[in-house]
């Protein structure tokens, strides 16, 4: 049986994957970890380990998948967010490390030892109202997706985490009833209709959860428009946006008479979250 080494498929990975990842090393270590059923640390400590050919047949076609784009997030089946594991299937958008911005200030904003009503719009894997949950035990978190497919995942991560979170099914506000909210989050889509990374690199994620239309701002407008009608007074908007949307975004919330508008910049010093109280 012909067999090879853990190093040298991880050596071979990484040359085909340089065009596709950003971190070729890391997805080809991540991936053989998977189809040999070990963790990363035993494919970088043991090179020279023997793979035998059902490893080797499955590791190929995982690196096949990503180098077509796939994200390794659905390969592996899972993500990490917050310092929580999360399950992520195609269906829900992967969540990224800039999403945690809106966490980091939402647990700002959410008293650690009272009650409060979060709202997360567009939920998805359920990644940022869990995050919020966890740290903030005492709050009531309401997350709402359009998606069944969606819902059927993150209720399945409330229930892996032990999180007791409401999942609804709604369209943005629309099954909404006329709750009091403290605090309303969101990473609606933002990407622009015509950006070529919709054809290419983000093709296999939901395009319901990424395309914002013509200048990416549709799902903006809409959440800006209506949140108000929903917090308390005092209340915050925290919405996720396109690096290039922090002006527009801000004339928004200001035109719909919101007021301590600000832009948060990510860890990278871009614009990437809308920062609104209502009146």
């Amino acid at each position: 049986m012909e067999v090879t080494t853990l190093g040298n498929l991880a050596d071979s990975a990484t040359r085909t994957l340089a065009a596709a990842s950003d971190s070729p090393r890391l997805d080809a270590e991540l991936l053989l970890a998977e189809a040999a059923g070990v963790s990363r640390s035993t494919i970088i400590a043991f090179p020279e380990r023997l793979a035998g050919t059902e490893v080797r047949d499955t590791f190929e076609q995982l690196v096949e998948q990503r180098r077509a784009h796939v994200p390794i997030a659905y390969l592996l089946g899972q993500r990490e967010f917050f310092s929580l594991t999360l399950e992520v299937r195609p269906g829900v958008l992967v969540p990224r490390p800039e999403t945690e911005l809106i966490v980091e200030t939402a647990l700002e904003l959410i008293p650690e030892d009272g009650p409060a009503l979060v709202l997360d719009l567009g939920t998805g894997s359920g990644a940022i109202a869990l995050a919020i949950k966890h740290e903030r035990s005492r709050a009531n978190v309401i997350a709402v997706d359009s998606s069944k497919e969606a819902l059927v995942i993150a209720r399945r991560n409330a229930a892996t985490l032990g999180l007791d979170v409401q999942f609804m099914a709604s369209d943005w506000f629309s099954a909404l009833e006329d709750h009091e909210i403290d605090v309303i989050v969101a990473n609606p889509p933002y990407v622009r209709s015509d950006d070529p990374a919709l054809a290419i690199a983000l093709r296999h994620e939901p395009a319901v959860a990424l395309d914002g239309g013509r200048d990416g701002l549709d799902a903006v407008r809409l959440i800006v428009a209506n949140a108000i009608r929903h917090l308390t007074p005092g209340g915050y908007l925290l919405v996720e946006h396109g690096d290039y949307q922090g002006d527009a975004s801000r004339a928004l919330a200001e035109q719909a008479g919101y007021r301590d508008v600000r832009t948060l910049a990510d860890l990278a010093g871009r614009d990437r979250v809308l920062a609104a109280r209502a009146p």
